[in-house]
């Protein structure tokens, strides 16, 4: 009998073992877990992240449960979860991979800590656990991730939720079929919508992923059942959030030699705002480096890039910090304004500064192409006088392709490190993150100053 979905993840997660980590396996898994922390760390005293840390702690009298927040109290391992998975989201700073056209760091360490920490987990099971439900999310995401995010999905959290389950399921050691059970019920609770970019509930949706992730897989500790069909039955997960897409070529090759951590790799973030616009910050800064050009000298931007890239971009007017990450306007606009994109360029007051909203309307961004892969961008800056500027840019910074140096990626970490108000010695925190060689996960977080 042909195996479900459900049947050919379980089967992969109970069999993969820690004896297939090597030490690049556990520097990119320590790397990415470095990288979302930082993010969590410069969040941490945005509205959001306070908002859900004050909902969090009214559901238990704000008494002290069972795990540490990351940046100081105790929550329950689903508020814990939530609570530092928002944090890590809301200032859209947080790794991505491009086959999921999501965040796929923030919907799996969040949650991973928090059940880690909790029941004494070592490196060795941690990094595992994220290589697994990493593994898993790209490969659904190779199958059905274009389709579904154009269609409206947030799929950092839509097929982060799947992911989060698996690996918690791992870490907790559950035989397959209470991993089937796992699977089934975070596809009981995978949502998220990218009409909520721009506003608290996107990060929300990313914390959520967490929470119903550690959720799904405690729950099918305990023995709760779901549907072993849930992702690909007649009306399970693939053909409601999907199209019907099969599921069966790409699940066939989980845990294959490369794995997906090694194929397609965690890519880092370079800007704190969607990814969508960092081809053409790439672009647009160099430019500006090589030609001088200010704010001023610059009549009009026109921006081209592969089908389907501009979708986040829903706020072409934006008025707020949190609008502007997803403005292409805004992104080319600040660029030319400051020289860098850094997180003090989403305070509401830069965003609303006037030499910008006067410029945003100069902006213009379209679409060409047949398919989205392989992402590009193409610009041309027409200053108001001299010639046209054109450029195109393929490979950007931070991507697989071209990775940040570990130069670049520690002037990052210390950048959100500075900017949350925390002395932590990122250098040092790297280093051991990298080696993941602790014996309880308890301790691997620094305690933050």
């Amino acid at each position: 009998m042909t195996p479900t979905a459900s049947e050919r993840i379980a089967r992969f997660a109970t069999a993969f073992g820690p004896d297939r980590l090597t030490a690049p396996l556990r520097a990119a898994c320590g790397r990415s877990l470095v990288d979302l922390h930082a993010a969590a760390i410069a969040g941490w005293d945005e509205p959001a992240a306070e908002r859900v840390r004050r909902y969090c702690a009214s559901l238990s009298g704000g008494a002290v449960d069972v795990v540490r927040l990351w940046r100081g109290g105790y929550g329950s391992l689903e508020g814990a979860a939530l609570a530092n998975g928002v944090a890590a989201h809301v200032l859209d700073y947080d790794d991505v991979s491009s086959p999921m056209r999501g965040h796929p760091g923030v919907a799996i360490w969040p949650a991973l800590l928090a059940l880690g920490e909790a029941r004494k987990a070592s490196g060795d099971q941690l990094a595992s656990a994220f290589i697994v439900g990493f593994e898993v999310i790209v490969k659904l995401s190779r199958a059905m991730a274009v389709r579904h995010y154009a269609r409206g999905w947030h799929s950092t959290s839509s097929i982060g939720t799947i992911g989060a389950a698996v690996a918690c399921a791992y870490l907790l050691r559950l035989d397959a079929t209470r991993a089937i059970n796992a699977i089934g019920l975070a596809v009981a609770q995978a949502a998220g919508t990218r009409q909520n970019f721009g506003t608290d509930a996107k990060s929300f949706q990313a914390g959520q992923a967490n929470a119903a992730g550690l959720r799904a897989a405690l729950l099918a500790e305990t023995g709760f059942s779901a549907s072993p069909a849930a992702l690909d039955g007649g009306v399970g997960y693939i053909n409601l959030y999907g199209t019907g897409e099969d599921l069966a070529g790409q699940l066939a090759e989980l845990g294959s030699a490369p794995l997906e951590i090694e194929r397609s790799g965690v890519e880092v973030k370079k800007y704190p705002l969607c990814y969508a616009t960092h081809r053409m910050l790439d672009g647009l800064l160099d430019l500006r480096a090589a030609h001088r050009l200010v704010l001023a000298d610059v009549a009009s931007i026109d921006i081209r890039v592969s089908r389907d890239a501009l979708a986040p971009l829903i706020h072409h007017r934006p008025r707020s910090g949190l609008e502007a990450k997803f403005s292409m306007e805004y992104a080319a606009a600040a660029a030319l304004l400051d020289g860098d994109v850094k997180l003090s360029s989403f305070l509401d007051s830069a965003v609303m500064r006037p030499e910008i909203q006067n410029f945003l309307p100069k902006v213009t961004a379209s679409e060409q192409g047949e398919t989205l892969m392989p992402r590009w961008a193409e610009m041309t800056v027409r200053r108001n006088d001299g010639a046209p500027l054109t450029t195109r840019i393929e490979s950007l910074r931070g991507s697989a392709e071209k990775p940040l140096s570990d130069e670049e990626f520690l002037h990052k970490i210390q950048d959100c490190y500075d900017f949350g108000g925390c002395r932590i010695d990122a250098a040092r925190f790297l280093d051991d993150a990298m080696r993941m060689d602790c014996r309880d996960v308890s301790g691997l977080l620094p305690v933050v100053a």
